[in-house]
């Protein structure tokens, strides 16, 4: 990408030029040579000319790693790494010297910059997917359910950067003009009567995805992969497996056949000592941090409304086990009694019950709500060991009665303050995906996650993302 490839020259002059006047004019030592040397130019810009062929080298501006989200800083990162093991090398092999304060200020400063950039780009070409750009045509191969799903997914989370413009099912005839319908997109289904050719250019085809490697075959799937080689188009192969993170699936080949291996659910290992540490010590961090607040939010309560201080509420923890918990009261003291006065303004997905601009909640709830001050108080929980900092939301009794099998494995950790939930739409959220994003969550636990979805909280807070 031509404009990726302008701004990693860009930040890296920047930062090239930047280690260069402070190492040689601001902290320059009498009788050292100048800024303007020649020499030290020369090796500013083969410090530059060797960083910006490293990270091509690596293709770190690829589509793929691009897409990759993480994958992208660890390919800079790596090129990088790289670029600096090169500098020490030449300097060990030919007894050279360089000035490690300019290598060590580009390196830092440089490796920075570029994930910076590339954090911008990201931001920039997601906010484009959302309205419809930078998306590759993907022609399915499948069964007409499996498509479905794959497109229900694809226009979900318009990240994945892909759009369904075409179905074929190769081993049945499709009906005359039989088509596919998933919300407001409909795309055309192809059988027998289409060969490979004519599918492909349905609407000039990016990538092709196998949903069902039944409909083709072992040799079929060789033939198609063979067949591809003349266009510039990729191949992708679904394993049929959903909702499992990248640490948990690894291939592997047996007698020419690669196969992939799930490693077992992660949520046993959030039940460690080390995880209990972690939410006590965080817990504690924060509510001597709010301390302040905390105490203004007491003050405001009491001396605006009538009614106590917490509003205390019965919920579902670990394994079924009840707990009471712990929020500022935001509502009026009589809230729970005209609720079914409200039940027609109910906009709560599935079991849970919400209305937007409820007339119970107090003027000071509306601010605490609005800054999420309200749930401070449930570090107090995350402290006794009822809750986490990070979990599925806590669910009332009445909600956890409604569960089947599936939803109740949510239930198999302890709840949490935030979650995917959260900070993916909050209330916005349907009863499905917020059931979908608690599972994957609890399939897919693991510590670096609750790391960056503790970061993520902060921004869905300010943002207001389905508070109210």
């Amino acid at each position: 990408m031509f404009w990726v490839f302008a701004t990693d020259a860009l930040v890296l002059a920047a930062a090239i030029s930047i280690a260069h006047v402070v190492r040689y004019a601001v902290l320059a030592s009498p009788g050292e040579m100048t800024p303007t040397d020649p020499k030290l130019l020369i090796g500013s810009g083969a410090l530059f000319v060797g960083w910006m062929t490293a990270l091509s080298i690596s293709r770190t501006r690829g589509s793929k790693v691009l897409d990759s989200g993480a994958g992208q800083y660890q390919a800079v990162a790596k090129a990088s790494f790289n670029v600096f093991a090169w500098i020490a090398i030449v300097a060990l092999v030919f007894h050279a010297n360089p000035a490690r304060m300019f290598v060590g200020i580009a390196g830092v400063l440089g490796v920075c910059l570029l994930f910076l950039s590339r954090r911008i780009w990201r931001t920039w070409v997601l906010t484009r997917r959302a309205h419809g750009s930078f998306l590759a045509n993907a022609l399915v191969i499948g069964g007409v359910r499996s498509a479905q799903d794959i497109m229900r997914r694809f226009i979900t989370d318009p990240a994945h950067g892909l759009r369904v413009v075409g179905v074929w099912v190769p081993d049945r005839v499709a009906g005359t003009r039989e088509r596919i319908h998933v919300g407001e997109v409909d795309v055309p289904v192809m059988g027998t009567e289409t060969g490979l050719e004519e599918a492909l250019a349905v609407d000039s085809v990016d990538i092709v995805v196998v949903t069902d490697t039944e409909h083709l075959g072992h040799d079929g799937m060789r033939e198609l992969a063979w067949s591809l080689e003349g266009h510039d188009v990729d191949l992708l192969v679904a394993p049929n497996v959903v909702d499992v993170a990248g640490p948990r699936v690894h291939l592997e080949a047996h007698g020419n056949m690669p196969l992939i291996y799930l490693s077992g659910p992660a949520y046993s290992r959030a039940r460690t000592i080390r995880r209990a540490v972690f939410d006590r010590s965080f817990a504690l961090l924060v509510l001597v941090a709010a301390s302040p607040i905390l105490l203004l939010a007491a003050l405001a309560i009491r001396l605006t409304s009538k009614g106590p201080v917490f509003y205390r509420s019965e919920r579902i923890g670990m394994h079924g086990v009840p707990f009471e918990m712990f929020k500022f009261r935001t509502m009026v003291l009589d809230a729970d009694q005209v609720r079914e006065e409200l039940v027609k303004h109910n906009i709560g997905a599935g079991p849970l019950f919400k209305v937007r601009d409820d007339p119970r909640v107090t003027p000071v709830g509306r601010i605490l709500r609005r800054f999420s001050i309200d749930e401070i108080p449930q570090f107090f929980n995350v402290l006794r060991g009822d809750m986490s900092v990070v979990g599925p939301r806590p669910p009332l009794r009445c909600e956890v009665d409604t569960y089947d099998e599936a939803v109740m494995r949510r239930l198999l950790i302890k709840q949490g303050i935030t979650g995917l939930w959260q900070v993916s739409g909050r209330s916005d959220l349907s009863w499905e995906d917020s059931v979908r994003l608690d599972i994957d969550y609890v399939e897919n636990w693991s510590m670096l996650r609750d790391l960056q979805i503790i970061l993520r909280t902060l921004r869905a807070v300010l943002a207001r993302d389905g508070a109210y």
